[in-house]
């Protein structure tokens, strides 16, 4: 069974820098598909950003610039470097595995991810 413990975000005020950690527990790093989600308050989840084992990748347009979705495979472990924040950005985070593919520069939907992290919280002041 796969487990996703997330950890980094916190508060920072508009132009900094927070970086996520997804670290992956039982999931198969030869062949993956992660992304990350957000979903503000009173809003629908979005996808953020999606990295697969052929090295594609995948950006929402609203971020595109400013952050930048990696891996550790030393560590297991998925990242997401978020520069330039803007109060828009501020949003529960959610790590997600398993989806099939990144295809185009399109983020997998939510419903191809078969585990998700507790998510952390980002909050970015003006």
């Amino acid at each position: 069974q796969v487990q996703l413990v997330q950890s980094g975000g916190g508060s920072v005020q508009a132009g900094g820098s927070l970086r996520l950690s997804c670290a992956a527990f039982g999931y198969p790093w030869s062949s993956y598909c992660m992304g990350w989600f957000r979903q503000a308050p009173g809003k629908e989840r979005e996808g953020v950003a999606a990295l697969d084992s052929d090295g594609r990748t995948a950006y929402a347009d609203s971020v595109k610039g400013r952050f930048t979705i990696s891996k550790d495979d030393a560590k297991n472990t998925l990242y997401l470097q978020m520069n330039s924040l803007k109060p828009e950005d501020t949003a529960m985070y959610y790590c997600a595995a398993d989806c099939r593919r990144v295809v185009a520069g399109i983020i997998p939907p939510d419903y191809e991810y078969n585990a998700w992290g507790q998510g952390t919280q980002v909050t970015v002041s003006s």
